[in-house]
């Protein structure tokens, strides 16, 4: 008992530094135009094609974004968010 309770501690404090690292970090990215892969969007179409997460139709759609950090897009060969 005193083990499986010791494991969800050591969880429950991992998950809570990831949740604060993002929260720190959110100003330093951008939503990425071009990079998601067919049903790895993060949002709506910027063209009206769907309405949300995960219903991209195919890879690298202009209308698509993914939420990267900055930096990051231009690499890929991605438009930045103006």
């Amino acid at each position: 008992m005193k083990n499986a309770l010791s494991r969800q501690a050591v969880i429950a404090a991992a998950l809570a530094g990831l949740a604060t690292a993002g929260v720190a970090h959110a100003d330093d990215t951008v939503n990425c135009y071009g990079v998601a892969k067919a049903g790895k969007n993060d949002c709506s179409s910027k063209t009206g094609v769907h309405d949300c997460a995960g219903q991209a139709k195919v890879d690298h759609d202009k209308g698509d974004f993914k939420t990267m950090p900055k930096g990051t897009c231009e690499k890929l060969g991605g438009t930045p968010e103006q």
